[in-house]
């Protein structure tokens, strides 16, 4: 079957390998979309993502797809079902996951990372991380229930409540998601600062973001109660904390390089009682994103910019191609 092979550090390989034989307590899917993100570009180049990325491996940890294949103990889906995968597979025995944060797990492995993911025609998962979709929500659609998983574990992380003002910092697809998830979760007024006025218009006339700013113009004013970072830059991580009003919460969920600091006003974080939260992965949140997706409260399709193939993958990693927002990769037929 053809798979897009990760065999080097910024070297990538359509390759003809075997189909995967499944395990009692597996699944193999046919992909239909997979999903392209940050952590696809750190890893091919050499960074780490939520785990360490050895090649060769096939990437496409954002997945969705038709089931072709139960393994015997399988009693969650069937042959024909429309899925998405959870690409986190946690080891249920170490510290982390015995006190309730898997996310942490001492042994995570992953779909698309540690172990073959949706960037070939079929894959194998373990039945416990496949989760059927409804009709109403597209295949399309579905291959990005992870990344707002992701953005909504963020969100779990966080005091809301219906009186505060919240601002994300970030007009990327994360920004743009968690905009529309703040609303979702009855946030009353949502704003949103970038860099591109295009995007910046599009979220307040279509999505119901109430004050954008264009932060290489525009001052943010110091007073918000909830502040999203999306981009994962010391300067935006500190303009993060320098948004915020007393008792404000800030939520660093941009990923940023590995030996990257930002500095913070000590005093102001007392004098304010800030939280200042980090977010990582996704545990128990691929429900909540699926409901999201079918109440219609989040407009997930109009996000996604680009639809490739699978050589054209390799030109998004390398930076050569440019995506305007989102892009999937359609896999299947």
């Amino acid at each position: 079957m053809k798979a897009l092979v990760f065999t080097d550090i910024k070297k990538m390989e359509i390759e003809d390998i075997n189909t995967p034989k499944i395990k009692p307590n597996e699944v193999l899917i046919n992909t239909a979309y997979a999903g392209i993100c940050g952590t696809d570009h750190a890893l091919y180049n050499g960074l780490p993502g939520s785990a360490d990325a050895v090649p060769p491996i096939v990437f496409g940890h954002e997945n969705s797809g038709i089931v072709a294949e139960v393994g015997a103990n399988v009693t969650n889906v069937k042959v024909g079902d429309r899925v998405t995968v959870d690409p986190n597979i946690y080891c249920g025995q170490c510290f982390y996951c015995h006190t309730d944060r898997p996310e942490l797990c001492e042994n995570l492995s992953a779909v698309g990372v540690t172990r073959n993911g949706g960037l070939e025609k079929s894959f194998t998962a373990p039945a416990t991380v496949v989760y059927p979709i409804p009709d109403s929500v597209s295949l399309k659609a579905a291959a990005t229930v992870e990344p707002i998983s992701c953005a909504v574990h963020g969100i779990k992380l966080l005091h809301l409540t219906p009186y505060q003002r919240a601002l994300v910092i970030g007009d990327g697809f994360m920004g743009q998601l968690f905009a529309q998830i703040l609303q979702a979760y009855g946030v009353h007024q949502v704003d949103l600062a970038g860099i591109n006025d295009e995007k910046l218009k599009r979220n307040k006339d279509k999505f119901g973001v109430q004050n954008t700013y264009n932060t290489t113009r525009e001052e943010i004013p110091a007073n918000y109660d909830v502040v999203i970072e999306a981009v994962g830059l010391p300067q935006t991580q500190e303009q993060a904390v320098e948004a915020t009003r007393k008792g404000a919460q800030v939520l660093m969920f941009g990923v940023g390089k590995p030996d990257a600091h930002f500095e913070m006003n000590t005093y102001e974080v007392y004098q304010k009682q800030l939280t200042v939260q980090g977010s990582f992965i996704n545990p128990n949140s691929f429900e909540d994103s699926i409901a999201l997706l079918q109440s219609g409260k989040l407009d997930v399709e109009s996000l996604i910019s680009d639809e490739l193939s699978l050589d054209q993958v390799e030109g998004v990693l390398q930076g050569k191609t440019k995506i305007a927002s989102k892009a999937v990769v359609k896999v299947g037929d």
